[in-house]
C-alpha cells in the first residue's frame, strides 16, 4: 500500500508494484474487459448463446502469423503486432466469405471461421515439425496463453485499437437490445440490421485482435463470462455490457494471480489455467435443467 501511494519513495518494493505487478494487472484488465466484451457483442449479434470471440479465426490467424515470424527470425517485441494485424487480416476475410447482399449470414460466418482456424491450426503445426526448440517453445508460450514479459509499452499499442472497439460497441448497445427480439422486428423500430451487423464485429474483432495481440490464446473468457453477466443483471445491454466488462477484468486478474502463485516458481499458462476452470463452469451451467435458456437468459 505504502508503495502504490508514493511511487516516488524508490526502493525494491516500489520497483516490483510499479514495474512489474501494475503494468501486468493493466494488461489482465484490458484482456479480460475486451474478451468478455467482444463476447457479448458476439452472442447477441448471432442471437446464439454458444458462439466464442474467436469464432471469427482471430485467435488462429495471430497464432499462423505469430509461428511464421518467429521461423523468419522476429524479434519478440514485434510478435503482437504481428498477430494484431493478422487476426485483423483474418476476421476480415471471414466477414468478406460470410457477407449476404448488405449483411452477414450467421451460417457462413461460422463455417468460414471454423474452416479458416483449421487451415491455420495446420500452418501452426507444420511450422513446429520445423523449429528447433526455443523458437518452438516461443509458439506454444503463445497458444497457450500468457501475460508474462508483457508491459507499458505493448499496453500502449494495443489500447487506442481496444478504446476505438468499446466505443464501437458502447454506442451499438441501443440497437443491439433491439436485435435481441429479431431481425424483422429490430428492423421495424428503425434499425438497419446488416449496417449493425457490421459494426458489431468490427468491434468484436478490435477487441479481440487487440487482447490476443496482448496475451495469446485465451479461451473461455468471451464464451462464459457474458452468459453470468446476463444472469447477475438481466439481458439489457445497458446493464450486460459494462457488467460483461467488469467481470472480464475480475476474471483474468484473478486467474493471473493464481496461475502467478499457485505451483511457484513455475507459472501455469493463463489459457491453460482458464480451460480448466472455464469447461467445468460452463458444463455446469449448460447441463443444468433449461440450462441453454437459462445461459441466454430468456
Amino acid at each position: 500500500m505504502s508503495a502504490l501511494l508514493h511511487p516516488r519513495h524508490g526502493g525494491e518494493v516500489v520497483t516490483i508494484v510499479w514495474s512489474l505487478r501494475m503494468p501486468r494487472a493493466c494488461i489482465a484488465a484490458f484482456v479480460g474487459a475486451s474478451l468478455a466484451v467482444s463476447g457479448y457483442l458476439l452472442q447477441g449479434m448471432l442471437r446464439n448463446p454458444l458462439v466464442d470471440p474467436f469464432l471469427t479465426g482471430v485467435s488462429a490467424g495471430s497464432a499462423a502469423a505469430v509461428a511464421i515470424a518467429v521461423a523468419l527470425g522476429a524479434a519478440g517485441a514485434t510478435l503482437p503486432a504481428f498477430g494484431f494485424l493478422a487476426g485483423l487480416g483474418t476476421a476480415l476475410t471471414v466477414a468478406a466469405l460470410a457477407r449476404r447482399g448488405a449483411g452477414l449470414d450467421a451460417e457462413r460466418l461460422i463455417l468460414a471461421g471454423v474452416s479458416l482456424s483449421a487451415l491455420f491450426s495446420a500452418i501452426v503445426a507444420l511450422v513446429l515439425t520445423r523449429l528447433g526448440r526455443g523458437s518452438a517453445e516461443t509458439i506454444l508460450a503463445w497458444l497457450a496463453g500468457s501475460l508474462a514479459a508483457r508491459g507499458y509499452p505493448e499496453l500502449l499499442w494495443a489500447l487506442p485499437y481496444g478504446s476505438v472497439g468499446l466505443a464501437i460497441a458502447l454506442a451499438c448497445v441501443p440497437a443491439l437490445n433491439a436485435l435481441r427480439l429479431g431481425g424483422r422486428m429490430a428492423g421495424a423500430v428503425g434499425v438497419d440490421v446488416a449496417r449493425l451487423e457490421w459494426w458489431l464485429l468490427a468491434s468484436a474483432t478490435l477487441l479481440t485482435a487487440s487482447a490476443v495481440s496482448l496475451s495469446g490464446i485465451v479461451g473461455f473468457v468471451g464464451l462464459i463470462v457474458p452468459h453470468l453477466a446476463r444472469r447477475l443483471v438481466g439481458t439489457d445491454g445497458r446493464l450486460a455490457l459494462p457488467a460483461s466488462a467488469l467481470l472480464g477484468v475480475a476474471l483474468v486478474a484473478g486467474a493471473d494471480t493464481v496461475a502467478r502463485t499457485l505451483m511457484p516458481p513455475t507459472e501455469i499458462p493463463l489459457g491453460v489455467l482458464l480451460a480448466f476452470i472455464g469447461v467445468p463452469v460452463f458444463l455446469y451451467l449448460y447441463l443444468r435443467p433449461q440450462g441453454a435458456t437459462r445461459l441466454w437468459g430468456t
